[in-house]
């Protein structure tokens, strides 16, 4: 295994004030086969690595603060207001699980290219905390890396789940000063990738079965699939612009489409509805709703309910907190049954799909040979102009996409 190691600092790279375009390019610091920015390559491509890109969380106390500082880098949050976040990781002694997730999910993923006859190294770096995205970039350049394809821990498409990922990788290579030899593709969103679906598939169908095991009628179980809040008008510009119909965009269209999948596989006829949780932005700025905590609350008494973090990777903070605590209580003080179902983690399927999505783009297998379950996909290989950027924060550079 490889992995961006470094001497540990609290302060993530500076933000990048410009992005190497090689000559005649559309897409930054992309390989040949995504220069020119179709949505699906058609060209073979040889990768030298990967580099498997993750949120990052504190690993002690003493972390808490510096990580909220850079998660919320150019807002001006004060160190009080963080606080108010701070308490849900002391409450776990200041660890957070997504970086020892991310390790296993690492040396899974190493195993399973090595049985799938992939000779790729992979690499991990954090947008937030140490192993930062700088320092692995760094190591690969050291070993020889030249390109590169990354797979961001997130599945859907909006600012913080897609395309803050790209600016911070942009950032690492100005940080690094290798954007002009070190190029950066990804794979494609991988919402719609039956392997990704797969764990929550299973999971609906055991907690299902567990309801009914403790007595309760299916027509009483109520299935919340749960992903993070985000602001309505991100949402809006999520999807490449090909959902304005949908209320909440591309990112609510995509969690839909999975949701009504799971339940079609795994419980059909079950009650549904999609809810979110996590939000952060002040009282005026619309997010989307409906709430977790507010579903919970208007459901008739008697309902078993299971929650199902299908916005979700790995069991980070906002899963142990925000669904494991706090839903949990809202739905017990009403006398409620409730469970939830697990993330894929390293679920074998989730990560023999991300070997298939790094396969697809090697050997740059049409999109109808492509894995796609769901009424929506497979998504694009390179970002679309102004996809989910976020016009609050102004411009900033980002890679593996269309200019801007």
């Amino acid at each position: 295994m490889a992995a961006g190691t470094g001497e540990r600092r609290e302060r993530k790279p500076p933000a990048a004030s410009g992005v190497h375009l090689a000559a005649g390019a559309a897409v930054p610091s992309a390989t040949a086969a995504t220069q020119d920015g179709p949505e699906h390559t058609t060209r073979p491509m040889d990768y030298d690595a990967i580099l498997l890109s993750g949120f990052g969380g504190p690993e002690g106390q003493d972390d808490v603060l510096p990580f909220l500082r850079n998660v919320t880098r150019g807002r001006g949050i004060p160190d009080e207001r963080l606080e108010e976040v701070a308490h849900h990781y002391r409450h776990f002694g200041g660890i957070s699980p997504i970086n020892e997730q991310n390790r296993r999910l690492q040396a899974a993923l190493q195993d399973a290219l090595g049985r799938a006859g992939l000779d790729l190294p992979v690499y991990w770096g954090n947008r937030n905390w140490a192993p930062y995205l700088d320092d692995a970039l760094a190591q690969a350049a050291e070993d020889g890396v030249r390109t590169m394809i990354a797979i961001p821990t997130s599945a859907y498409s909006s600012y913080s789940s897609c395309r803050q990922y790209r600016e911070d990788w942009a950032d690492a290579l100005e940080a690094t000063g290798l954007g002009a030899t070190l190029q950066i593709d990804k794979v494609r969103q991988f919402f719609s990738h039956p392997g990704f679906i797969q764990p929550f598939i299973d999971g609906v169908r055991e907690g299902v079965a567990a309801a009914i095991r403790d007595g309760h009628d299916a027509s009483n179980i109520e299935v919340l699939f749960s992903t993070h809040s985000i602001p309505s008008d991100d949402a809006a510009r999520s999807g490449a612009g090909l959902f304005t119909e949908v209320d909440g965009g591309g990112y609510a269209a995509q969690h839909l489409a999975v949701a009504e999948h799971v339940i079609a596989e795994a419980a059909p006829g079950t009650s549904w509805q999609l809810v979110y949780q996590s939000r952060s932005g002040p009282p005026i700025q619309p997010w989307l709703e409906p709430d977790i905590n507010d579903a919970i609350g208007a459901l008739d008494l008697g309902t078993a309910v299971l929650i199902v973090p299908v916005g979700f990777v790995s069991d980070h903070m906002e899963v142990m907190w925000d669904l494991d605590v706090e839903a949990r209580e809202t739905a017990e003080r009403r006398g409620l049954w409730v469970a939830r179902t697990p993330t894929p983690g390293t679920h074998p399927d989730f990560v023999q799909a991300l070997v298939d999505l790094v396969q697809e783009r090697i050997f740059a297998r049409p999109t109808s040979r492509r894995s796609n379950t769901t009424t929506i996909g497979p998504w694009f290989d390179v970002c679309r102009p102004g996809c989910c950027e976020n016009p609050r924060l102004g411009f900033k550079p980002a890679i593996a996409g269309l200019q801007p």
